[in-house]
């Protein structure tokens, strides 16, 4: 259950960047203007790949999914947080559930990480 919320959470930020991309194209600066450097446009552009990618791991390579995860939600607040900072964006939206999905995220990828139980129990 917990890799589907993971999943879930990651297909919702891949549509976002999808639809950023459709709307706006490659390396837009997200409404930022001119304050955005290169790097920021392209790794928001990269996560449209890294977020599914991170989805299906989940569930063919359950450990590599949860700690790709992790690493791209860690590393996005990270980012992100330099730009709401800038902007003074505590409390927006998009930023709060960022933030959300992090603890969520570092709660519970140890508990998603551990291999599947075969459903038997040892015998008494």
């Amino acid at each position: 259950m917990i890799r589907i919320l993971f999943a879930l959470c990651l297909l919702a930020a891949t549509f976002n960047h999808v639809y950023a991309i459709f709307q706006h194209g490659l390396l837009w600066d997200y409404g930022y203007g001119n304050k955005i450097a290169l790097v920021s446009k392209v790794y928001w552009d990269v996560l449209t790949i890294l977020d599914p990618l991170a989805a299906v791991l989940l569930f063919i390579k359950p450990r590599m999914g949860v700690w790709l995860t992790a690493a791209i939600i860690v590393s996005d607040v990270i980012h992100n947080t330099y730009y709401v900072d800038q902007s003074n964006q505590w409390l927006a939206p998009f930023y709060l559930a960022q933030v959300g999905f992090l603890v969520v995220v570092l709660c519970l990828a140890p508990v998603a990480a551990r291999e599947p139980s075969s459903g038997r129990q040892a015998p008494v």
